[in-house]
């Protein structure tokens, strides 16, 4: 199970600046904080900002820090390997393929588990399926070892819409599983980010044998975990940040055939979930850094690139409300009173 990590940023540097300015010492420590629950961190993912504000300079230092800190405690780690050091479209699918190639090569130097991410460059070229198969058989050819496919809806980023190249689900679904099939020996298993939970019970059942489905669905998470007759689904879930302490208990109980107390803790976070991922979805890294710091794990209540200010103040007010009525802040007296410095400073008044 691999809970996506966010990053803390320096709050005294420019937001603008480059590469994007990262406390290393609080997120080391939050990476940290993870392993210790027994969770794997997926590394500059979508949840790090990746792409929103967190740049490929950052992410290739902040891939290398937390990889060689998982090595020094034996934690678990993946890191997304994408196109994001193309700042500026690409003229051919060779320049995208070279670009995921640098990208692989440092996640794999570092010792983590690569995840091709779902690249914006190529969403932008490919002209059809054709071109996603192309490139994805091209690089799963050199891998050194299995890596996770992801598959990121455009709920998460709208510049991947129609990803395998199709706006329609069912054939993008076809042209993602025969990806899978010509090499399946290269695949761990595939994240599947769609927010469908149907959809994905239903590619999973298609999966080649020993191909992992890592369930990205921030909204139906328990169902797909616990699974049915058939069998079930991993996490690589961004929820999983503010959750860790309860997911990793709950996930625990399920691993010991408990699935009534599994659901019992884990069922009552899905309001919260589904409020932190509320469209506009991508926006959910706000709410999950708020939590972050209202739990002790960071100083301030700000973001690279900003994106502080992404949510409303009555979105985050709700947000606290729901993680503290699930117990999940260590500390619920600093808590509340960092919640009533943010809304002070917005003039309200409890």
């Amino acid at each position: 199970m691999f809970a996506a990590a966010h990053v803390v940023a320096d709050p005294w540097r420019a937001a603008a600046e480059a590469p994007a300015a990262v406390d290393w010492e609080a997120t080391l420590a939050f990476r940290r904080h993870l392993w210790a629950h027994g969770l794997g961190v997926a590394e500059a993912m979508d949840t790090a900002q990746r792409g929103m504000g967190l740049d490929w300079p950052a992410a290739a230092e902040l891939i290398r820090r937390s990889a060689a800190e998982a090595a020094a405690c034996g934690g678990r780690i993946a890191a997304g390997a994408g196109t994001d050091q193309l700042t500026r479209p690409p003229a051919t699918l060779a320049e995208v393929t070279a670009a995921y190639e640098e990208q692989l090569a440092l996640v794999e130097a570092g010792g983590a588990q690569p995840v091709l991410m779902a690249s914006r460059a190529l969403a932008a070229l490919a002209t059809g399926p054709d071109d996603y198969a192309d490139t994805y058989d091209r690089l799963l050819r050199q891998v050194r070892r299995p890596v996770i496919l992801h598959w990121l809806g455009p709920m998460f980023d709208p510049a991947l819409t129609g990803y395998w190249g199709s706006t329609d689900l069912d054939a993008a679904t076809e042209t993602f599983l025969a990806v899978v099939a010509a090499r399946p020996g290269a695949v761990d298993g595939v994240k599947v980010s769609l927010l469908d939970a149907g959809r994905e019970v239903a590619l999973r059942r298609r999966l080649p044998p020993g191909v992992r489905c890592y369930t990205g669905d921030d909204f139906h998470y328990p169902e797909l975990i616990q699974g049915d007759d058939h069998g079930f689904s991993h996490a690589l879930l961004g929820v999983f940040d503010p959750l860790a302490p309860l997911a990793a208990e709950a996930v625990r109980l399920l691993d010991h055939g408990d699935t009534e107390a599994f659901r019992a803790r884990l069922d009552p976070t899905v309001e919260l979930a589904r409020h932190l991922f509320a469209p506009p979805t991508r926006y959910y890294k706000t709410g999950v850094v708020l939590l972050a710091w209202l739990a002790g794990h960071q100083s301030h209540f700000t973001m690279v690139g900003g994106f502080q200010s992404a949510r409303t103040l009555p979105h985050l007010a709700r947000a606290y409300r729901l993680a503290d009525g699930l117990g999940l802040f260590p500390d619920p007296e600093l808590a509340a009173s960092r919640m009533a410095s943010l809304l002070s400073v917005h003039g309200v008044c409890q």
